[in-house]
């Protein structure tokens, strides 16, 4: 059996910018890519908080330390700039992998700055 699981996590980061001419992807700052462990050009799914839309398209690196999520091409018109996003990853693990496996969730400040990282989410109650 394989299961297709949550790889990792940019939890609440801001757009900073929206380049519908741009010939497609989301540049995210370097180092918040290294962070969660995305790699250049992994398909990603991104969810915008603001509007709803949820879409996928492919991780670029952009400049380390810079805070930029820049929402590319045709995805452009799923985000502006100040909208919060969830940019996710996923990984198809086989049943013996399950037991061992964490991702890695990162989340940030209202300056797209890493506050803090888990590796689960642990369910509110009322």
């Amino acid at each position: 059996m394989q299961c297709t699981m949550l790889k990792s996590k940019l939890h609440r980061v801001e757009v900073t910018h929206a380049e519908l001419e741009y010939e497609g992807s989301c540049a995210i700052d370097s180092v918040l890519l290294d962070a969660a462990g995305i790699l250049e050009y992994e398909k990603i799914h991104i969810y915008n908080i603001n509007n709803g839309e949820r879409f996928t398209t492919y991780a670029i690196r952009a400049e380390a330390n810079s805070g930029i999520i820049s929402v590319n091409g045709a995805a452009a018109h799923k985000a502006s700039p100040g909208d919060r996003l969830i940019i996710c990853t996923y990984v198809i693990l086989h049943k013996q992998e399950l037991d061992t496996f964490k991702p890695v969730l990162v989340y940030f400040d209202k300056n797209n700055q890493i506050s803090h990282c888990k590796n689960s989410i642990l369910a509110q109650t009322a």
